[in-house]
């Protein structure tokens, strides 16, 4: 595969497919535990985790897998990744494991999970696949730590709080408070305000995109027509 299709997967990942907000998969939770930023990162890292071991994983044993079992045998992969990552968090990020709770395992049935492995990595080889996974593990990462800070922003008036969780002790002191004596804005830390704060993400993004088209038609209708020089054979009397 050529480096434009990298190129391709890359910008697919992190924008023009980006599974949060073009494809609205893993929705359950892109909305439940985006209330703070070190909750969104938490399970970006998971999500990335899982979806990169299981795209891998998939595009080895694609030749050796009958139709039949297909199915079956991605969910397995996806169901040991899983398992690995909350051994890992159980050992390392107990508490944050505790508040992230039964979303973990949720994982595995994540759409965005076994879709990319069945519709992508199955069909292509280890490069490809890699990247593919990587790239939309990371454009859901990054949606879910924004909608986290937006939502933690707003309804709080602080960012980063309780960052020792994922981070150890020294994170304690990365606590940023921007309005002092803050009347906290509970909707935006509640599950509605996690649909309100998604909604506006993405009419940010379809704006963004109606403006780069807008300015791409622009730019082709100031370009002037080429010319065509019209061949004459023969004897003209």
């Amino acid at each position: 595969m050529s480096d434009t299709n990298y190129r391709d997967l890359s910008l697919n990942g992190l924008w023009k497919n980006n599974p949060a907000i073009v494809q609205l998969l893993g929705l359950c939770p892109l909305l439940a535990v985006t209330g703070t930023v070190v909750n969104s990162l938490g399970m970006a890292l998971a999500t990335l985790f899982v979806l990169l071991a299981s795209s891998t994983s998939v595009s080895l044993i694609r030749g050796f897998v009958s139709d039949a079992v297909r199915l079956p045998a991605f969910v397995m992969i996806i169901a040991s990744a899983v398992t690995c990552t909350e051994l890992l968090m159980q050992a390392y990020t107990y508490e944050l494991f505790q508040i992230l709770g039964i979303f973990l395992p949720l994982i595995t049935t994540n759409c965005l999970i076994l879709g990319r492995a069945d519709a992508f990595a199955s069909k292509n080889s280890l490069g490809p696949a890699m990247v593919d996974g990587l790239m939309m593990g990371l454009g859901f990462g990054v949606i879910l730590v924004v909608l986290g800070a937006l939502r933690e922003l707003v309804g709080t008036g602080a960012l980063f709080a309780n960052m020792d969780l994922l981070f150890g002790e020294g994170a304690k002191s990365w606590k940023i408070v921007f309005f002092k004596d803050y009347n906290q804005f509970l909707v935006a830390i509640l599950p509605p305000g996690a649909f309100i704060v998604t909604g506006l993400i993405i009419a940010v993004k379809n704006m963004i995109d109606d403006g780069i088209k807008k300015r791409e038609a622009a730019r082709t209708a100031g370009q002037p027509k080429e010319s065509r020089r019209v061949r004459v054979t023969g004897n003209i009397s």
